[in-house]
């Protein structure tokens, strides 16, 4: 049985290119009528400005940046396209709607959108960047290196164009680079907090102790974050230290009760130790908190079956093999038990 952390670090890359993505629905477009536009306390000023001055592009901009931080995305990308319409020449009007529909993961519509960003200023830093992480999550790299070069041209030591190069070479296995890559974008900007997380995650998978004061300080600078205590516990549990692993674990879910990894990989743990009932309790918190996590439903359903408590078991089993048909081990588990 594979435990949670091992599955976790392949989808890292997915964490930073998307940290807002809600899914692969297309995002939809709506008119200035909608309601919150005027009932909201922080979109009420700038809509009248709007009405005042209806044919002012920077307002949409503007509009739709407030609307994208609240994650009002689909306003946010009517407002974007309709500063487009009154002004097209400004490239951060193109790229703004790019971010969207890479959020959305719409590549294609986002690569064709920021590609006109830079058609409008060639020099866009930020444009040429955008462009290497839809390549990088193609997994195009050299096209990827084609744009961080042209940024790394313009200034040497742009902390950002590391990083993604970083991100790059660890994609392609690639360890020692991008190891490299990470501590050049931290010598440059010693606050780049994904750089540093990144530091902790590569030098623990080489059960290298450094990893402990990356995280840690990844951690302190942003407390409201417990990735990087959860990512401790994966070294510990890793390195088979299992007390200091529930330890960081326990500590994560005591900061956030609803980040389900450390439920989970506790959970695992405590299966390991025969404590059935304490694992079960932890995979249900899983599941209430993510209803969507197969691997949770098929290690409660591993729980209650130990319990003999085996209805409950194959409800389980049911639920993980109807949520990921190509999981393997909820289907062989209803085979055994008959209930297929």
């Amino acid at each position: 049985m594979k435990c949670a952390w091992i599955q976790y670090f392949p989808f890292l890359i997915a964490i930073v290119l998307f940290t807002a993505c809600g899914g692969n629905k297309p995002v939809a477009t709506y008119t200035d009528t909608d309601p919150v536009l005027e009932e909201n306390p922080n979109l009420r000023p700038i809509t009248d400005e709007i009405k005042k001055s209806p044919g002012d592009p920077v307002l949409y901009y503007q509009r739709g940046r407030t609307l994208q931080k609240m994650r009002l995305d689909s306003l946010a990308l009517s407002d974007y396209k309709k500063a487009v319409s009154l002004d097209s020449n400004r490239a951060e009007y193109y790229s703004a709607v790019g971010d969207l529909l890479f959020e959305a993961k719409d590549l294609n519509g986002a690569l064709e959108w920021i590609q006109k960003a830079i058609a409008k200023k060639p020099d866009d830093r930020q444009a040429h960047l955008k462009i290497a992480k839809l390549f990088l999550y193609l997994q195009d790299y050299p096209r990827a290196f084609e744009e961080i070069n042209i940024v790394l041209r313009k200034n040497v030591y742009d902390p950002e164009a590391y990083f993604l190069k970083g991100m790059i070479y660890k994609d392609a296995k690639d360890t020692a680079k991008a190891i490299s890559n990470f501590l050049t974008a931290v010598q440059v900007q010693p606050d780049h907090r994904d750089a540093v997380i990144q530091l902790g995650l590569l030098y623990g998978a080489k059960g290298d102790s450094i990893a402990m004061r990356y995280l840690d300080n990844a951690y302190a600078m942003d407390t409201t974050d417990v990735f990087p205590i959860y990512a401790r516990g994966t070294f510990f549990q890793q390195m088979g230290n299992v007390a200091r692993a529930k330890a960081e674990y326990r500590r994560a879910i005591i900061k956030n009760r609803s980040f389900t990894e450390a439920l989970f990989n506790m959970g695992y743990l405590l299966m390991q130790e025969d404590s059935i009932e304490k694992a079960w309790r932890q995979f249900n918190m899983v599941v209430k908190t993510e209803p969507g996590y197969p691997a949770a439903y098929y290690n409660r359903g591993l729980c209650a079956e130990m319990m003999d408590s085996m209805a409950n078991a194959i409800r389980d089993y049911r639920t993980a093999y109807r949520l990921d048909t190509s999981f393997e081990k909820p289907k062989l588990a209803l085979k055994r038990l008959k209930a297929l």
